[in-house]
C-alpha cells in the first residue's frame, strides 16, 4: 500500500464486527519533536509521561489526540476491554499512573490515534489486495523491533515483497 499512513503498517485489529472495525498501527513510533507538537493538546504534565514512557507510537490517523494503550492481559483495570487471551487496551490516563507509580503491565505501548473502517470496508480492502491477514503473538507484538516488523510479517507469507507493486487491481 502506498499510503504514507498505511504503507508498510503492521496493524493490530482489535475490534472486528458487522458495524467496522478498529486497530492499531504497532510499528510506527513518533520521534520526540513529533511528539511535542502533538502534546500540545494533552496534559501539562506532557514531559512527565516522556519520562515515563520510553515510546509513543502513531496508532492510526483517528483521533490522534487520543492515547490508548496496547498492554498484557495480565494487567487488569475496570478501564481495560480485553480483545484476547493476550491483549488488552485502555484509553484511561489511570495505565499512566500505574506505569509512573511502578506498577505497570509486564508489557505495554502507548498509541496516539487509531484506524478505523466503516462496516464492511476492511473486508472489501482485504479482498483488493490491500491488507495480508494473519495471527499474531504476544512475542512478535511487543519484542520485536518495529524497523523490522514488516518485513518479517511479509517474509512469513513465503513472498518476496519488493516484487510486489503496491498497486491493486481486478481481473
Amino acid at each position: 500500500m502506498q499510503d504514507p499512513f498505511f504503507g508498510q503498517s503492521i496493524i493490530l485489529v482489535c475490534e472486528h464486527s458487522n458495524d467496522g472495525a478498529m486497530g492499531l498501527i504497532i510499528n510506527k513510533p513518533f520521534e520526540k519533536p513529533e511528539l511535542r507538537v502533538l502534546f500540545q493538546k494533552l496534559p501539562e504534565n506532557q514531559d512527565e509521561i516522556l519520562k515515563i514512557i520510553p515510546k509513543v507510537y502513531f496508532g492510526g490517523p483517528v483521533l490522534i489526540e487520543r492515547g490508548i494503550v496496547v498492554h498484557s492481559s495480565s494487567y487488569t483495570s475496570k478501564d481495560s476491554m480485553k480483545i484476547s487471551d493476550e491483549f488488552s487496551i485502555t484509553s484511561s490516563s489511570k495505565i499512566l499512573q500505574d506505569i509512573a507509580d511502578g506498577n505497570a503491565p509486564e508489557q505495554y505501548k502507548l498509541m496516539l490515534g487509531h484506524a478505523g473502517w466503516e462496516a464492511g470496508q476492511l473486508e472489501r480492502e482485504i479482498e483488493n489486495g490491500d491488507w495480508l491477514m494473519q495471527s499474531t503473538s504476544y512475542n512478535f507484538v511487543f519484542n520485536t523491533e518495529e524497523s523490522k516488523m514488516w518485513k518479517i510479517a511479509a517474509g512469513s507469507f513465503g513472498v518476496e515483497m519488493s516484487q510486489i507493486s503496491g498497486l491493486g487491481g481486478s481481473a
